[in-house]
Formats: C-alpha cells, sequence, structure tokens
C-alpha cells in the first residue's frame, strides 16, 4: 500500500484488522520503522480526534511530526488551475503540495466537502492534488467523500465487541443543526460491505447516499423497522446528496434514545465524536453502558498506526 484514501487500498482485510490489533497489543514494539522519517499533518478543517490520534500513532512509529493548520498557519492555497491569482490566495496547491512532500516521508491530508459543487467534492480535488504532485504517500484524514480512518476504528470496534460472527448493524441518520458531508456515512458504508456484514441504512426520504457507496443496499425508511434485532447503532448525520449540501430535515423523531435502543439486540451505541447531545442521540443512551463511542474513538489510534505500519513497511 502506498497512499490510504479508501478500503480499496487495503488488499487483505482481515490481515490490516490483524495489523491493527497487533499495535493494539504493541504499541512500541515498530519504533525503528519510522526513525529518522518524518509526517507532515496538513489541515484544512478543524479536528481533535483526528489529529491527536494520527499523531500520537506516527509518534509510536518512531517519526517525527509536522501539523500546518492551513486556515491559520500558512498562506491561503488556491486549488483551481487557469485562475488569475489576484485575490486573496497567494500561493497555488501545484507548488505547495511538492515543497511539503520535499520536508516528509508520508502526508496526511483533511478536506472536507465544501458544498458548492458536487462534482468538484465527489472529484476529490485537493486530496487528488496532493496524491499527483507530492512524491510521496498519503493518507486521507477524512476527504470530501471519505473518513477511512475512521471506518477502520469503527470495523476494529465491531470486531472487538460483536456477540455474532456476522452482526446486524444500523447506519442511522440523526438530526443536526448543520449540513455535514457525507464523507463518514459513505466510508462506514463501504467498510461494512467489505467486512460484509448485514447492513441497514435507514434515514428519511431524500437522504439517500451516492449510488456508488450503496450499490444494490436497500434502504429501510422506518427506523424503528431498522433497530429491530441490531446488534450496533451507528449514528450520524449527513446533508442531502441528490439536492447536494441541503438540509432537508431537522426532524427530532430520529434522535437515537432509550426507547429506540430497547427494540435492538442489546445494540452497541457508536458516533464517530463530536456529536450533538440530545439532537443525534439522547444523554440517557450515549452516557449508558450501551455507548461505545470512547472506545471507537480510542481505537483510531490504533487504526491509524495499522495504516502508517503499513505505508512504512511497503515505502522503505
Amino acid at each position: 500500500m502506498r497512499h490510504f484514501t479508501t478500503v480499496d487500498d487495503i488488499a487483505d482485510l482481515k490481515k490490516a484488522l490483524d495489523v491493527a490489533f497487533d499495535v493494539k497489543k504493541h504499541p512500541f514494539a515498530y519504533g525503528h520503522l519510522g526513525r529518522n522519517k518524518t509526517m507532515v499533518l496538513i489541515f484544512f478543517n478543524s479536528s481533535l480526534r483526528t489529529r491527536l490520534s494520527t499523531q500520537k500513532a506516527a509518534l509510536n512509529l518512531g517519526m517525527n511530526t509536522m501539523v500546518l493548520n492551513v486556515n491559520d498557519d500558512g498562506w491561503q492555497l488556491e486549488t483551481e488551475m487557469g485562475v488569475v491569482m489576484d485575490g486573496s490566495k497567494p500561493e497555488h496547491l501545484r507548488e505547495a503540495v511538492p515543497v511539503i512532500g520535499s520536508y516528509c516521508d508520508i502526508i496526511g491530508v483533511r478536506s472536507f466537502a465544501r458544498f458548492q459543487s458536487r462534482e468538484e467534492d465527489y472529484g476529490e480535488k485537493i486530496l487528488n492534488q496532493f496524491i499527483e504532485y507530492a512524491g510521496v504517500p498519503v493518507v486521507s484524514m477524512e476527504a470530501a467523500t471519505r473518513h477511512p480512518l475512521q471506518s477502520f476504528a469503527d470495523l476494529m470496534t465491531i470486531e472487538e465487541l460483536k456477540t455474532r460472527e456476522r452482526p446486524r448493524v444500523v447506519l442511522t441518520w440523526a438530526p443536526h443543526p448543520r449540513a455535514l458531508p457525507q464523507a463518514v456515512a459513505n466510508s462506514f458504508v463501504e467498510w461494512m460491505r467489505r467486512a460484509d456484514y448485514d447492513l441497514v441504512v435507514t434515514h428519511p426520504a431524500g437522504y439517500e447516499l451516492a449510488p456508488e457507496f450503496m450499490q444494490d443496499l436497500r434502504v429501510e425508511y422506518d427506523q424503528e423497522k431498522a433497530f429491530k434485532d441490531a446488534d450496533f447503532i451507528y449514528a450520524k448525520n449527513w446533508a442531502s446528496y441528490s439536492s447536494y449540501g441541503q438540509i432537508l430535515s431537522k426532524d427530532m423523531n430520529w434522535t437515537v434514545d432509550a426507547r429506540k435502543m430497547a427494540m435492538t439486540r442489546n445494540a452497541r451505541f457508536m458516533h464517530c465524536l463530536p456529536v450533538r447531545r440530545n439532537m443525534i442521540v439522547t444523554d440517557e443512551v450515549i452516557d449508558s453502558p450501551a455507548s461505545v463511542v470512547i472506545h471507537e474513538a480510542a481505537n483510531r489510534e490504533w487504526s491509524a498506526m495499522a495504516v502508517l505500519k503499513m505505508i512504512l513497511e511497503n515505502n522503505p
């Protein structure tokens, strides 16, 4: 593996899980792999878990790390080609990316959907420019359409806690005051399909995910029906894909509460965090023993470490 942007970059998912569980047991056993190597983490958007977990993973592997918050610490970067740069952005990604690549061995990039153009967001313009021009491996720390490090940690969490071989996993939309990207939902569906779990997606009409992620997976529009016999409930908001970037509903009837969790098979509650309490999920649920959001977040260190280990071993 050279770059990590999707589950498709992993040839053998079971072996990747073995790597993740191995580094979780032996977090400091592979420090030689990153000795005298540097990772640069580039953030176009805010971060807490992704920044800290990825930086910690790199440090565990013996790497030096540098962090750049583009909007606060550096020049504003132009991403379009062919423009006359007479505005507020004095530097182009075409020069910035290879310069950054010359200073490091791996680049992590976090760049959300902008909701200005569905075609541009789903074309992953910023992430792909890093891959094209950096000259070093690139790791997606969440892009416009996917959040693979999060989904890898989600998969680890389910594998650790499942009580039957093929658990029933439900991805449910929940209300939110802002328009959020589809990246986490897209990626979760992609990884759960690859793991061959019994996956159910439930949301109001108008919130259908992109066809390339759903493929032949059927949507259950009745949330309560979807919850029945579930082993894991993964709650997440996303804006509309068809009416791109729009909020079509803030229906609080979709909030995950104790009554709905009681319909499940003693399901665990999951969320990528940060979570809007009493919109996405009630206090009663997220503070209950069913909630595994902290366990899930802690696994972010190990999913990132597994990815970096595999990249370092394949790109010495």
